[in-house]
């Protein structure tokens, strides 16, 4: 439960900071760039959290961070993310999400606030997928900002060499590699 009310107020000054005054990245950056086209379908399932941009709403996690995305009825996504904290057990979130533009947009909205509060466009965080690669099992999500950012995986390894093209491909977007904190994941 701390887990969801710690990513609710953060995922919502996150877009209220997005929206009005955060920091925007240099220009020599560029615009972040999501993907051209994600397949809902296939993204859906679990992933690893494999390395991660250190922010307020993730403090208590201690290792084996997981999300699990899984299509509702009504078009949008059911979002839990888990993770271990230092005692031991898991805390939980469950938020949702919906895709920005048409059926194939890799922009979409997130938010692990109440659903009472989903009118409210502070609420919603941006939640880019910038790389995937063609099997869907490796992927890389940020923001237009690019205060955040995940790395995730289908498995809790990544190859080494795997990431290494990875995080050169996230450095050629304006993503500062360096600040990435890599998450403990259990065998």
């Amino acid at each position: 439960m701390r887990f969801a009310l710690a990513l609710s107020l953060p995922l919502a000054l996150m877009a209220g900071c997005t929206a009005f005054n955060a920091t925007p990245p240099s220009p020599a950056a560029g615009e972040l760039k999501p993907i051209a086209a994600l397949d809902l379908s296939r993204y859906e399932g679990a992933w690893y959290e494999i390395a991660k941009f250190p922010n307020r709403f993730q403090q208590q996690c201690a290792a084996d961070t997981q999300a699990h995305y899984s299509r509702q009825d009504d078009g949008t996504v059911r979002v839990l993310n888990r993770c271990r904290v230092a005692g031991g057990g898991m805390d939980e979130a469950v938020g949702t999400a919906r895709q920005l533009g048409g059926p194939d947009s890799p922009r979409l909205k997130v938010r692990f606030a109440p659903a009472w509060l989903s009118w409210l466009p502070s609420v919603w965080g941006d939640y880019w997928v910038v790389d995937l690669d063609a099997g869907y099992q490796l992927s890389a999500v940020s923001e237009p900002r690019r205060e955040y950012l995940w790395i995730l995986s289908r498995t809790p390894r990544v190859e080494p060499a795997r990431y290494e093209a990875l995080l050169q491909r996230l450095a050629a977007q304006g993503l500062d590699v360096a600040r990435l904190e890599r998450t403990p994941q259990r065998p």
